[in-house]
């Protein structure tokens, strides 16, 4: 059983235990664990790195989809360069800055 702190109205929140009068509580999450030595050795090569670079049909629809939202949330053509998309988020980036020091 993994434990960790967590929100009600976080990701974890069908977990959560005991929470407070502000939501947080203990996340109490069953862990995986192997039936056998054949499956452990199977499991450990379970990590995100590797699934990653392994970039499975799902998971790339996945970070187009993921892409696609982005692009339309901020009004941008989605076949923008990377030079002009790395302007546009450094441009938002200084806007967001300057505006915190504004209101301080």
């Amino acid at each position: 059983m993994l434990e960790f702190p967590g929100s009600v109205d976080g990701p974890w929140s069908r977990y959560v235990t005991d929470p407070d009068d502000r939501g947080i509580g203990t996340v109490r999450y069953p862990r995986l664990v192997p039936k056998d030595e054949a499956a452990a050795r199977k499991l450990k090569k379970r990590t995100l790195t590797n699934l990653y670079n392994e970039r499975p049909t799902w998971l790339d629809l996945a970070h187009r989809k993921l892409d696609e939202a982005v692009f339309a949330a901020y009004g941008w053509d989605p076949d923008i360069s990377d030079d002009d998309l790395l302007a546009h988020l450094l441009e938002l980036n200084l806007a967001r800055a300057a505006a915190e020091k504004g209101a301080s």
